[in-house]
């Protein structure tokens, strides 16, 4: 199933453009699109950024449009002021005790006032969140033609990077999670509506982006975690009709093994459905109560197996050739589920089992890492991969936490400092991170080989290769492969700590 963007790509072009406020007098922070005109700011902290903090790209998915697949905006010249950022999509803070909700919390979603342990639906949340935020150098205007990343979802972004470079924009979105997204139900014909909502937005980003300095032509999809599972799901889904150049996953790939069937569990939306009405609180708090107070059944709402966006076997398609010919970029970082594990409240300063964190970090993302870099090989597709081994003081509370999951944004997105405290060299590793990932937002096939850094291949008799960023003393180093990967061919032992 495709969804088509109501507007040729061309004549989008032509009247986005056409439509930019460019001023003599000083930086232009209006920008017309076919959805709307809005008016954005210039970064208080940033004076080279100007940033569009809330563009709608989709109709509010409220009332007969809950759990229906995204509907696209309509043509419009109404003027909006874009100074504040939407609402996340409806989510719920659980009540037990995490990292990220403890120690981590710049990783979450802003709580307001709200504990970020309360135990109820976030107040910052809400069902009409389907919205973009959009980040450019002060002055670009269409013809700039700049490389563009659609991160997906948004929540750490700093305008720093995109001050630094003067090079690039940077697109944040929200989709539709858990029952909202994903809600598994017999009834609905889509169940997978948190990756239409995402294909949509890269719809409207094709078509507009032009208009605030960027290149239709160079569009990287660039997620995390569950982002970029979502990432590698659109390059399956929409492999024939993409929309963008590069694929960036970080700590995420569709390499794995999806909900289907009985495992769907699609007697839990009818379970919910029969408990109350329809206020979005009331459907949030009640999962969440349900999941914090450990109640049966257990209620899962994800991602499952419907072989029109989500695929029960993505190596048969690979191996059929039904994947995106597009360069990719795949990242993980060395101790993944150290962050992920149940937390380890009676003894914080020893941490989590190690062998069952290692278990963790190859089984959901290194091994899904190495798959996913054998079928691209298979189809002779450009793919680059590094890790991040980095564990800085100020952004890692236990040192057993080391390279933890998600430890590499603040270093790309320049949110590293955020708390004080970051060294010279933490600078250096986290410069030399984006440098090397604007180099593939400008070039996703052989921009970072300026950098000489080759795209991994072992057809040629010689092992792959992978970029090691911040082990010990050293900021970037070419390692072989088989250093990571030897582990989930059952023949070494995996180093989280290198």
């Amino acid at each position: 199933m495709k969804l088509l963007f109501l507007f040729g790509a061309t004549f989008v072009k032509i009247l986005a453009a056409s439509r930019l406020c460019d001023q003599d007098d000083g930086p232009s922070l209006t920008v017309g699109t076919l959805t709307g005109t809005y008016t954005g700011l210039q970064n208080s902290e940033y004076p080279g950024v100007r940033e569009f903090r809330n563009i709608p790209y989709a109709e509010p998915p409220v009332g007969k449009l809950r759990w229906k697949p995204p509907v696209p905006l309509h043509p419009s010249q109404s003027h909006h002021h874009s100074y504040r950022f939407p609402p996340s999509c409806p989510q719920y803070l659980t009540s037990h005790l995490s990292l990220w909700n403890a120690n981590i919390t710049d990783f979450s979603i802003p709580t307001g006032d709200q504990s970020h342990y309360a135990g109820e639906m976030a107040q910052t949340t809400a069902e009409d969140c389907l919205s973009l935020a959009i980040w450019t150098p002060i002055n670009a205007t269409s013809k700039d033609k700049l490389p563009v990343g659609l991160f997906l979802p948004g929540g750490s972004f700093r305008a720093g990077w995109v001050n630094r470079s003067q090079k690039h924009i940077i697109v944040t979105m929200n989709y539709r999670v858990n029952i909202f997204g994903f809600p598994n139900s017999a009834g609905l014909e889509d169940n997978d509506l948190g990756i239409l909502d995402q294909r949509l937005a890269l719809e409207w980003v094709y078509a507009n982006i032009e208009a605030f300095g960027g290149d239709s032509s160079r569009i990287t999809v660039w997620d995390h975690s569950a982002g970029g599972v979502s990432a590698d799901v659109l390059n399956f889904a929409f492999h024939d009709d993409l929309l963008a150049a590069g694929f960036f996953l970080m700590s995420g790939a569709a390499m794995r093994t999806f909900a289907q069937g009985d495992n769907a569990l699609q007697t839990n939306f009818t379970y919910v459905s029969k408990e109350l009405g329809v206020p979005v609180n009331l459907i949030t708090n009640l999962i969440g109560h349900h999941g914090d107070e450990k109640k049966k059944p257990s209620l899962f709402f994800r991602p499952s197996v419907d072989n029109k966006i989500i695929f029960q076997n993505y190596i048969e398609r690979a191996e059929k050739g039904l994947i995106s010919k597009v360069p990719a970029l795949i990242s993980d970082t060395s101790n993944e589920q150290s962050s992920l594990i149940a937390y380890p409240i009676d003894n914080l300063t020893q941490g989590p089992n190690k062998t069952e964190v290692d278990r963790g970090t190859l089984n959901d993302f290194i091994c899904p890492a190495f798959n996913s870099s054998n079928v691209r090989e298979f189809n002779n597709l450009t793919t680059y991969r590094y890790q991040y081994a980095g564990n800085y003081s100020n952004l890692t509370p236990f040192s057993w936490m080391g390279a933890y999951h998600g430890a590499h944004l603040p270093m790309i997105f320049g949110s590293y400092n955020l708390t004080g405290g970051a060294t010279d060299f933490q600078k250096q590793v986290a410069e030399t991170m984006q440098d090397y990932v604007l180099a593939f937002l400008e070039d996703p096939k052989d921009g970072l080989k300026s950098l000489t850094w080759l795209p991994g291949s072992s057809r040629s008799g010689v092992d792959s290769s992978i970029v090691r960023f911040r082990a010990g003393d050293v900021v970037v180093q070419s390692i072989n492969a088989s250093d990571v990967d030897v582990a989930c061919l059952g023949r070494g032992h995996y180093n989280s700590h290198p």
